[in-house]
């Protein structure tokens, strides 16, 4: 007795390969369906509004320095995470005169809202008589990401 499965005396010589292979090909589409699905909901499913967030620069002397300020940052939750890029090469006018000087960049992941605050922060805690804070809006990225800096900075 065989459940589900025709017998070979049904199927012509050419229609057995056809329905073998529609059943493989049936079977592994399943899964790649199936996944592809998955991660279309779980996108879908958390909706991220551009330029919510943004990620702000902040240039430091060295790593002391950096470190003290994006620990602060991030304890004050005026960011989510804040990277530290060791051994940039920046080159700037200032009074007149090139200036050529080794630095180290911070690079902040924040709500936009949170962007004065963190301004103020870095200039009340920064050796540089001008200390440069820019940010960029974030318009797209990584949905859960995104959901997660939005968790752990409140609005």
């Amino acid at each position: 007795m065989r459940i589900g499965l025709p017998c070979a005396e049904t199927l012509q010589g050419g229609s057995v390969k056809a329905w073998i292979l529609t059943v493989l090909v049936s079977v592994f589409m399943f899964q790649l369906l199936r996944t592809v699905g998955l991660r279309a909901f779980s996108m879908a499913s958390e909706t991220y509004t551009s330029g919510t967030h943004s990620a702000a620069f902040v240039t430091c002397p060295n790593d002391t320095v950096a470190k003290d300020l994006a620990r602060g940052i991030v304890e004050k939750k005026l960011a989510a995470c804040v990277n530290i890029v060791p051994a940039i090469t920046s080159v700037y006018e200032w009074q007149g005169k090139i200036e050529e000087d080794s630095e180290v960049l911070l690079m902040i992941k924040t709500r936009s809202s949170k962007v004065p605050a963190l301004a103020e922060y870095v200039r009340s805690n920064h050796p540089y008589e001008v200390a440069e804070v820019i940010s960029m809006p974030i318009d797209q990225g990584n949905p859960p990401y995104l959901k997660w800096i939005g968790d752990v900075v409140p609005e």
